[in-house]
């Protein structure tokens, strides 16, 4: 099972920093973004963050509790779009909550 794991968290691991450089470089479309959803600019460097997935290919616990860290983050992330009317930028939250989502299933298997 270790392949289909890898399979899931190599490419999520991959994207997340995509993500995260947005946030610590505070790009203007990215600050807009978060503004729009009611989080401050100043939070944005707590926001960013995937070592854990990679950590946790080797130690499942670790691996497990990234995932699911990011199942929740993500969730809060579709819901506070969709509370702030901001429909438009819920799918990739929600491909990155499927994807986390399909880490610690894969561990438990």
């Amino acid at each position: 099972m270790l392949i289909a794991t890898a399979a899931v968290t190599l490419p999520l691991t991959a994207l997340l920093p995509v993500t995260a450089l947005g946030k610590l470089g505070h790009r203007p479309d990215v600050v807009a973004t978060y503004t729009r959803v009611g989080v401050p600019e100043d939070r944005l460097n707590l926001l960013a963050g995937a070592a854990g997935l990679v950590v946790g290919l080797f130690l499942t616990p670790v691996g497990i509790a990234a995932a699911a860290a990011l199942v929740v983050y993500f969730a809060l992330a579709i819901a506070a779009h969709l509370r702030a009317r901001d429909a438009a930028n819920t799918p990739m939250p929600a491909l990155y909550l499927l994807l986390a989502a399909a880490v610690p299933t894969l561990h438990a298997l």
